[in-house]
């Protein structure tokens, strides 16, 4: 039996970055853009694949990447490293549904402060995960506050 499910989650575990395309900080673009990862989950009896289809612009990564969101943290403190970031308070992206919307996993170069319910601006290497185990697609490290 095979089941296919396809969902635009766009979180992510590092993998390479080979792109030198810069984006502008129109955000919502960024976005959409992350929306159009295609993430297919098939089951069989034997096997288990997670596989994943990239807009040509993700393809190889992106190297220097702008995007603003809301942050979610992953640690308590008020200080983050690691967190995701969503673009609507409204988006739940730990509920455990694919009708969250898109988020992204982010790993800053430096802590940021956590204050909730504030809007931030991020720079840093957009970075494609194609390991056919996780539903997480892209990743943004290095990442600074603009």
């Amino acid at each position: 039996m095979t089941k296919s499910a396809t969902s635009v989650l766009a979180l992510a575990a590092p993998l390479g970055l080979g792109a030198t395309m810069v984006w502008a900080e129109d955000t919502p673009e960024q976005w959409d853009l992350l929306s159009q990862i295609q993430v297919d989950e098939v089951i069989t009896d034997t096997s288990y694949e997670v596989r994943k289809v990239f807009p040509a612009a993700l393809e190889n990564g992106v190297e220097q990447f702008d995007i603003s969101g809301y942050l979610v943290p992953l640690s308590e403190g008020p200080w983050m490293y690691d967190f995701i970031l969503i673009s609507d308070m409204g988006f739940c992206p730990l509920c455990g549904s694919a009708e969250h919307g898109t988020s992204l996993q982010v790993s800053m170069a430096e802590p940021v402060l956590y204050e909730e319910g504030k809007q931030i601006t991020l720079r840093g290497a957009l970075e494609t995960i194609s390991d056919p185990e996780t539903w997480q697609s892209t990743i943004l490290t290095g990442a600074r506050p603009l």
